[in-house]
């Protein structure tokens, strides 16, 4: 069969850049990725926009890698899943039960989130983000500032979750080599006020386009349910600007304000409906929570979310989650760091629901409608223009969590329950795993919003009900955990770090990868004076202030 030119352009990209990520360290040598190896002219890059659009495929497929599996496993689940309380291993991997689960932080694991920015973690060169923002940077900017924009906004939607788990990252630096071979870090600080840069120069750009009125250029490149819809991707950034204002709102209340209401006020708004959720479409692949829960019984529901979804009486449980197999009509959750001889021990307790919306698809789930209605509760109680108020920003969170999730009949009985609080949890396989009423680590927060509580009390019933509907996005829910200490998370029971990360203050951050102090090892000296502490799990980032 003839292959068109796009297809035969296509692959050569995709090939050079698996050769170009082969040879190279995680962070370096990528001086010329950024060049056109290929001699295209200008009428050929144009035609179709096809040169210029297929590698945002791979862009939007690297955010949340889920081909192939064992990447997500290891960049997603046993990292962010984990540490934000959503799911629990039942696995003790080797026996060993000595690794991520119990506070020993795996150098082999954690590499893998750093790989999907930067590449060269495996051979597959279509896990990476930042080498072919690079390359696309100047072929877009100039001639198709559309396509420069729309790359931009996903740079920073790639960016902020590696930043979130790292801290100090190479950014606005990426490609600069010093002259002795090192790259430099940006501090956290630096990186968030460069993603503001980013977002603000691409809203300015697609604001134009929408008020121009001018016919989407990418809906053939676009993997979102927007279909490249500049108004649609406008309220995405947006919604992206007030997550990242909200995340830095503790350290830098000003810079935050100025952003979150740049973000309230624009003309193009926010995601609203559920509709407007985020999604990325994988096909043919599955899900890879299917594979994970299912096929490798390597995630089951963590303590946590049996006390609050249970406690609280959510009908979003059964969306979640399936009853368990040792106790039938019950839903089972696993306390993180629980002794685990071996695997059969708690594989039965409740496993994902993979017949439900959000596994059952072949799209993952980046950011939803409900968030951005929290994002806009918690504005408002920090008294930010163009809020709304609180009390109907958190409700409509709510309402809108369960319209995404076929509940919305139950909606107003749950709204209104003052009642009902996260249960005690009892673990039937080892009672040295229980959490009793009148423990300090249980929440007793109720549904029903009062505005009479205090800001603390406002807060924690925010985050508590976005940490229910951002699942199972559990790095974002570990993100705001860490921001805010909500909801209350069970400690873990076994922790092998050494005393690098305190059981009281769970983990705040992942060790920067190996590979970079085989190759910059200058750069991650610098990006540990950046950090502020040692280069460990229980150092605080830049926005995760006690």
């Amino acid at each position: 069969m003839k292959r068109t030119q796009h297809t035969i352009v296509r692959g050569m990209l995709v090939a050079g850049m698996a050769v170009a990520l082969a040879f190279a360290g995680c962070t370096k040598n990528f001086e010329d990725l950024n060049k056109n190896p290929f001699g295209v002219s200008e009428e050929e890059l144009k035609w179709d926009y096809q040169y210029i659009g297929e590698p945002f495929k791979q862009i939007q497929r690297s955010i949340y890698v889920s081909n192939p599996t064992w990447v997500f496993q290891i960049q997603q689940n046993l990292m962010g899943d984990l540490f934000a309380g959503y799911m629990t291993p039942p696995n003790p991997f080797g026996n060993l039960n000595n690794n991520n689960n119990t506070y020993n932080l795996q150098d082999g694991w954690n590499v893998a989130l750093w790989g999907c920015a930067y590449g060269s973690y495996t051979s597959s060169s279509e896990n990476s983000v930042m080498p072919v923002c690079k390359y696309l940077a100047e072929l877009t900017e100039k001639e198709s500032p559309h396509f420069y924009a729309w790359m931009k906004v996903l740079k920073v939607l790639t960016m902020h979750r590696i930043a979130d788990v790292y801290g100090p990252i190479i950014y606005t630096k990426y490609g600069q080599l010093n002259a002795d071979g090192s790259v430099d870090y940006d501090s956290q600080k630096d990186a968030y006020y460069a993603f503001f840069a980013d977002l603000d120069q691409a809203i300015t750009i697609l604001t134009k386009y929408m008020d121009d009125g001018a016919a989407p250029a990418f809906t053939k490149f676009d993997l979102s349910p927007y279909a490249g819809d500049y108004k649609k991707w406008l309220q995405l950034a947006n919604s992206l600007r007030l997550r990242l204002a909200i995340r830095i709102s503790k350290v830098d209340p000003q810079k935050a304000k100025l952003e979150g209401e740049a973000a309230l006020k624009h003309k193009a708004g926010l995601l609203e409906v559920h509709t407007d959720n985020l999604t990325i479409d994988i096909a043919p692949m599955e899900h890879p929570m299917s594979s994970i829960s299912e096929g490798w019984q390597d995630a089951r529901m963590a303590a946590p979310m049996e006390s609050i979804l249970v406690g609280l009486n959510d009908p979003r449980l059964t969306k979640y989650f399936k009853a368990s197999v040792d106790y039938p009509g019950q839903f089972k959750g696993i306390r993180q760091g629980v002794d685990m001889p071996e695997k059969g021990r708690y594989v039965n307790f409740s496993r994902l629901n993979n017949d439900g919306d959000l596994f059952a698809s072949k799209r993952v789930q980046l950011m939803t409608a409900a968030e951005v209605w929290f994002l806009r509760a918690e504005a408002a109680v920090r008294n930010w223009d163009g809020a709304g108020t609180a009390q109907a920003n958190y409700e409509k969170g709510i309402e809108v969590s369960f319209t995404q999730h076929g509940t919305s009949g139950s909606f107003a009985t749950y709204r209104d329950d003052a009642v009902s609080k996260p249960a005690p949890y009892t673990d039937p396989k080892n009672a040295a795993n229980n959490i009793a009423a009148g423990n300090p680590n249980l929440s007793t927060i109720t549904v029903k919003w009062d505005d009479a509580a205090s800001d603390a009390r406002k807060l924690e019933r925010i985050i508590t009900q976005k940490w229910i509907a951002v699942f199972p996005d559990g790095q974002e829910a570990w993100a705001e955990f860490r921001r805010t200490g909500y909801p209350k998370l069970f400690p873990v029971m076994i922790n092998n770090s050494g005393g690098k990360i305190s059981t009281t203050d769970f983990v705040r951050r992942v060790n920067f990868v190996q590979t970079e102090y085989e190759t910059n090892p200058k750069g991650v000296q610098q990006a540990t004076t950046l950090l502020g502490g040692p280069d460990n799990g229980g150092t605080r980032l830049w926005w995760d202030k006690p």
